[in-house]
């Protein structure tokens, strides 16, 4: 096995706190790592052996690349700030400077942020999602055809920006409120998807092609009393107080959630470590949600060291096996 020992490992990330002083709100930083996640992936990828060199943004990468600086490897976290492509920024700037990094390249950071994109490449390969339709403006309600209830968040955010106890919809009065809204606040298109009624899951991936596995899955139940009854922003960010996790039983419905899952990811072409969101139809049936393939790393908080702890697997652990598996890809190209 590829030992670690001197890897020289640059770490690119976007601090909440960065931007919380230039005053974003807290909200539009949701996505952004805490410091203690910051620190601690700094730390892990220290006790593998690594040399790692804390860069921060994407505009503090390019200040570091014109200086001259070089990495055997980059460990990418960073979101960006603006644009359905901001995820590719890092991937885009390495990847011209020919250096390899870990996670997915900036055709699949693109494609899976918008999410009515990923849900077309994954309906092509022959995967179920719900049945959807894009709002881009307020006149384009007129013409959803779409069977209620439905489902509307923003196209291209994550964290559950934009989700509330308003998101799921059964009329098109209310449809044409919440559109109204969501294009106001975000600037961007609105997802429109015929509702899941059934359970939820995250199903947690490691590897590329066809190496890649499943590591786990997790279920999840938003408790009674909570502000919504979907994966809200609020819910999210206050999951401790409003969501009930546990692993999804190890039954036939949990192969099949899975297996579609992992078909998923790899029909997307995800690298290293993703998560795919999962939910039962009308018909216990699973289905494709979302993808993404630069799942949170709060060691305590995020759903993918979350799935890693409940399988056994150590914090430690999940981050070599992510950095292997970059390095295997740098060793066949």
């Amino acid at each position: 096995m590829t030992k670690l020992n001197n890897l020289n490992v640059g770490f690119v990330y976007d601090l909440r706190d960065d931007y919380l002083k230039e005053g974003f709100t807290e909200e539009h930083v949701a996505e952004f790592d805490t410091e203690w996640t910051v620190s601690s992936i700094a730390k892990t990828l220290t006790e593998l052996g690594c040399k790692v060199q804390r860069i921060g943004n994407a505009k503090a990468l390019l200040r570091e690349l014109m200086a001259g600086k070089r990495w055997d490897l980059v460990f990418n976290i960073a979101e960006g700030v603006k644009g359905r492509s901001r995820e590719s920024q890092v991937p885009a700037i390495l990847e011209l400077f020919d250096i390899p990094y870990t996670m997915s390249d900036p055709l699949v950071c693109a494609a899976t942020l918008d999410k009515e994109i990923a849900k077309k490449l994954v309906r092509a390969a022959g995967l179920p999602t719900p049945a959807s339709c894009v709002v881009k403006t307020e006149q384009d309600v007129a013409a959803v055809n779409l069977k209620y209830p439905l489902f509307a968040k923003p196209i291209a955010e994550g964290t559950g920006k934009g989700v509330d106890a308003k998101s799921k919809i059964t009329d098109p009065a209310q449809l044409a409120a919440v559109c109204k809204n969501l294009l106001g606040l975000f600037k961007q298109p609105v997802l429109v998807e015929e509702y899941l009624p059934g359970r939820e899951f995250t199903t947690a991936i490691l590897g590329t092609g066809p190496k890649a596995r499943v590591l786990g899955t997790l279920e999840f139940r938003i408790k009674p009393g909570a502000p919504a009854q979907d994966y809200s922003y609020e819910v999210k960010e206050y999951c401790e107080k409003y969501v009930e996790y546990f692993p999804m039983p190890k039954d036939k419905k949990r192969q099949d959630v899975e297996a579609l899952a992992l078909a998923c990811y790899r029909a997307l072409e995800c690298r290293d470590t993703g998560r795919v969101d999962i939910r039962l139809d009308a018909n216990g049936n699973p289905s494709f949600m979302e993808v993404n393939p630069l799942p949170g790393m709060n060691p305590g908080h995020s759903d993918l060291p979350m799935i890693a702890t409940q399988e056994g697997m150590s914090y430690n652990e999940l981050l070599k096996e992510i950095v292997l598996s970059a390095l295997e890809r740098v060793r066949s190209s």
